[in-house]
């Protein structure tokens, strides 16, 4: 396993309104994170907020190019971003331990805090089609280029991992700096992570690993797994 120290660009908030991130999202122009009973999405480059949603966001938040999916509670809210409606909501696999949430090719990928896997679902009715196991308390997730990088948090210690997709092997690991917690993460789909801060009412920007072509980087997601 590759491991070397995060590297942080930028960091964003405290934000009016918001106590905790619970999840974070990137929708190409505007960052969007869940602080409990609303929505908040900031500019980037200014690092200020836009505009609100009030509705339930209580963990991970994803953007599949046109609308907004936020865990709250035991279920999984589908929102129309310009409206604010909820337009469905489905199980949520944790039933209530879910963390992180992610978009790729056309399902959703839910973290299990606790339990240490990654479920793909299927958004329209929220079955489990496949698990990943990982080794470490799972927060945030996201894919980008391929690569499957999920949060984890634990004490005092937070990093940013690259698991294998098909096995759920540990492939690189980004340290954060102690005391800094990982709550939820989005990739802005480039060389840049956006990782949730949790109680801090926090965003920090990471920035992602340069990748070779030797390195695999713009794999496609696999289309079974070994993982169950």
């Amino acid at each position: 396993m590759k491991r070397s120290t995060a590297e942080v660009l930028r960091e964003y908030g405290p934000f009016p309104g918001v106590d905790r991130v619970n999840g974070v999202t990137y929708d190409g122009q505007h960052v969007w994170i869940a602080a409990g009973d609303s929505l908040h999405a900031f500019d980037p480059s200014s690092g200020k907020t836009l505009r609100s949603i009030d509705v339930a966001a209580h963990a991970g938040t994803a953007f599949d190019g046109e609308h907004l999916f936020q865990i709250a509670e035991d279920r999984i809210q589908k929102i129309d971003p310009k409206t604010g409606r909820v337009l469905a909501t489905i199980p949520a696999p944790g039933g209530g331990s879910d963390s992180g949430l992610a978009w790729a090719e056309g399902t959703l990928w839910v973290g299990q805090h606790r339990d240490r896997k990654i479920h793909q679902i299927d958004p329209q009715t929220g079955a489990v089609l496949r698990t990943i196991d990982s080794n470490r308390f799972v927060t945030g997730v996201t894919w980008i280029d391929g690569e499957l990088w999920h949060g984890t948090w634990d004490g005092d210690e937070s990093d940013l991992r690259r698991l294998d997709p098909r096995t759920g092997e540990v492939l690189e690991s980004l340290d954060m700096p102690p005391g800094v917690g990982v709550s939820g993460l989005e990739s802005d789909g480039g060389e840049k992570f956006f990782c949730g801060g949790g109680s801090s009412g926090k965003v920090r920007a990471v920035r992602r690993p340069r990748r070779s072509s030797a390195d695999g980087g713009g794999a496609k997601i696999p289309d079974d797994s070994t993982s169950k």
